[in-house]
């Protein structure tokens, strides 16, 4: 039986990582040729071909921005409405939640259209900044949630010790409420920076000529003669920024996930 199982496992384990080992021993193979590499040859030259190209840099550098911008706007929203919601009572507060939530799960081809048009007149259309905005409005939902039921976890004798020692709402939420939340925040942070990065519909919609990410970098490289080194480099560049997000906030994820439970 545990033979089964580790077989099991193991059997798991290549079905996941294979692609991925594929991935990255293509990111180092040359698939075209190139000055002083040979076709099939092993070097770097894919990644060296990455920061020889400015438009991919452009890329990296965009998708990093609206991310980050995104992840931001979605903290600085969520911790005070997700604190309205676990600490407040109000006529249909509970309703308005899950319309919220409900709103999160409309497909964003359904809504593609009309942010075109909106954004188009703010001129938002090609920016970094319109993405971030747009990813904004379907993660809020997503880091309020999250945010909400870490709040509730907080026993409202920490509000009111907190209030009792002179402490202002602002002032009491930024130093003690906030880190007492770093687990959640870790946990919105990283669903809300992944739901990002991986985004194509809008990144597809609001880049029209200008602020591509690297979601249509990758796509841009699909030619009549596409070179597949390069393209799997790029997939492994876009690979790092999450490995580095979940590197970053790796603690805060396991505690908050055994604070729900």
């Amino acid at each position: 039986m545990i033979l089964l199982r580790a077989a099991a496992l193991v059997a798991l384990a290549m079905f996941i990582l294979l692609p991925l080992a594929q991935t990255i021993l293509l990111s180092f193979t040359a698939t075209l040729p190139h000055e002083g590499v040979k076709v099939g040859g092993i070097s770097l030259i894919n990644y060296r071909n990455i920061f020889a190209n400015p438009a991919l840099v452009d890329a990296l550098m965009n998708s990093l921005i609206y991310v980050l911008l995104n992840v931001a706007l979605c903290l600085i929203a969520g911790l005070p409405a997700a604190y309205a919601f676990a600490r407040y009572r109000f006529v249909g507060d509970r309703h308005f939640l899950f319309l919220m939530l409900a709103f999160r799960l409309t497909p964003p081809v359904v809504l593609s259209l009309p942010i075109f048009i909106l954004f188009a007149q703010f001129g938002l259309i090609n920016s970094p900044v319109g993405i971030a905005l747009v990813h904004c409005l379907f993660n809020l939902p997503i880091a309020i949630w999250i945010l909400e039921s870490f709040i509730r976890a907080v026993p409202r004798e920490f509000d009111e010790t907190a209030f009792l020692d002179g402490h202002s709402l602002p002032s009491f939420f930024l130093r003690h409420m906030i880190p007492a939340l770093a687990p959640g925040i870790g946990v919105a942070s990283f669903f809300c920076f992944i739901f990002s990065w991986v985004e194509v519909v809008f990144a597809r919609i609001l880049t029209v000529t200008a602020g591509k990410p690297i979601t249509m970098a990758i796509n841009a490289l699909f030619t009549f003669q596409t070179d597949i080194g390069l393209v799997m480099a790029m997939t492994v560049f876009s690979l790092l920024p999450g490995l580095a997000m979940i590197w970053f906030v790796r603690n805060h994820i396991a505690r908050g996930f055994v604070i729900r439970t």
